[in-house]
């Protein structure tokens, strides 16, 4: 069996991604939409500071042995991505098991103002019970997204 390395994606690295390697690690459910309470108890959301721009962050390992990551890549993945991946077959590893996945198309406006708010501007209070009910409001496609890269990931 190969193991993958998933690296789920995202602008900022501190709602939709780590949302969806916690969907992953099923650290949150996939059959119901969990509560605020339940996504500001996972211990890597509404987390990653500036200086954690651009850090690949090892969330866990699934149960197929999948390492399995969330990754801050601002609004440059046209050159973040290929830049990995380069040197990821530097290194001497297989392109195939490097999966990264864009979790932006399921974030939505109350995310955005929400993250905003929350991470760039600090307001934390303010910010981040938006961010979280925008997340909520998120949830299905997050799962959706998570269930497509398993069965990717399974039949690969």
């Amino acid at each position: 069996m190969i193991f993958l390395h998933i690296i789920y994606h995202c602008v900022g690295g501190a709602h939709s991604s780590p949302t969806a390697a916690a969907i992953h690690l099923n650290m949150l459910p996939q059959d119901r939409i969990p509560s605020v309470s339940d996504l500001l108890h996972i211990p890597f959301y509404d987390t990653l500071e500036t200086v954690d721009r651009g850090t690949i962050f090892l969330r866990g390992i699934d149960e197929y042995g999948n390492h399995i990551y969330n990754f801050s890549r601002q609004f440059i993945p046209h050159l973040m991505l290929p830049a990995l991946l380069d040197l990821w077959e530097v290194l001497g590893e297989n392109k195939e098991d490097i999966l990264f996945v864009n979790t932006m198309p399921c974030v939505n406006i109350w995310m955005k103002i929400g993250g905003f708010s929350s991470r760039r501007l600090k307001w934390v209070r303010f910010g981040r019970p938006i961010v979280a009910k925008g997340t909520v409001l998120a949830y299905n496609n997050l799962v959706k997204l998570v269930q497509e890269t398993k069965h990717r990931c399974i039949n690969q």
